[in-house]
C-alpha cells in the first residue's frame, strides 16, 4: 500500500510504495530504488513519467519549477503530465493526448488521469491557483498554465481572426487558450512571459 506525500522545503519525500515519478526524479533517495518505464499500447505520458518502487525514502524536486503543490480530489482528477512530481502509481488510470487544435498533434498535451482517492504533488514555476466552476461557467486559460481539471477536457480557442491578420500576419500572433466547462475545478499556474 503507497502511503502519502510529506512536502517540505520544496520537496516532496515519499517512503516505500511504487509511486509515479516525473522522468529526472528522485532528487535524492537512501535506501533501494527500482526504475521502470510506462507500459501500454499507447501512452502519451510515456516521455514524462516513470514507475518508481521504492524501498526506503525518496526525495523529489524540480530546480526550475521550485512551487510544489498537493493537489487532491475526491473524484476524478487529469493532471498535464510534465507537471507532475509524485503520485501514487495505483491512481492513475489512463493517459491521453488534449488537443487545442483538432486533428493536430502541435498544440497537444500529455494528460494523465487519477481516479478516487486523486490527488498528485505538481512542481510548477509560479504559484497556482484553484478555480471553482458553476454549472454553466466558462474559464479561458493559456495553453502553458494549465496545471490539472476535474471537469471534461477542454477545447481550444482562438480569439477572432481578421483578414488582415491572415493576409499580413504580425510578429505576434493571436493567443491560443484552452477552454474549460463547469462544474468542477481548474487549477492554473502564471503565464511564462510576454
Amino acid at each position: 500500500m503507497t502511503g502519502e506525500a510529506d512536502i517540505e522545503c520544496g520537496f516532496a519525500h515519499v517512503s516505500d510504495g511504487v509511486w509515479l515519478m516525473g522522468a529526472a526524479q528522485p532528487a535524492a533517495y537512501r535506501g533501494r530504488l527500482t526504475v521502470r518505464p510506462l507500459r501500454g499500447w499507447v501512452a502519451p505520458d510515456r516521455g514524462s513519467l516513470r514507475l518508481v518502487d521504492v524501498a526506503g525514502r525518496a526525495s523529489c524536486s524540480d530546480a526550475a519549477r521550485p512551487f510544489v503543490t498537493r493537489l487532491d480530489c475526491a473524484g476524478n482528477l487529469t493532471v498535464v503530465s510534465d507537471r507532475i512530481l509524485v503520485a501514487p502509481a495505483a491512481s492513475r488510470t489512463a493517459s491521453r493526448l488534449v488537443r487545442a487544435v483538432p486533428m493536430s498533434f502541435r498544440y497537444a498535451l500529455a494528460a494523465t488521469a487519477f481516479r478516487n482517492p486523486g490527488w498528485a504533488v505538481v512542481a510548477t514555476a509560479s504559484r497556482v491557483n484553484r478555480f471553482v466552476l458553476g454549472e454553466d461557467d466558462v474559464l479561458s486559460v493559456r495553453m502553458e498554465s494549465a496545471v490539472a481539471w476535474t471537469v471534461k477536457d477542454p477545447t481550444g480557442h482562438c480569439p477572432r481572426l481578421t483578414m488582415r491578420d491572415i493576409l499580413v500576419p504580425r510578429r505576434r500572433g493571436k493567443t491560443l487558450r484552452l477552454n474549460f466547462y463547469g462544474p468542477g475545478v481548474v487549477w492554473a499556474e502564471g503565464a511564462h512571459g510576454v
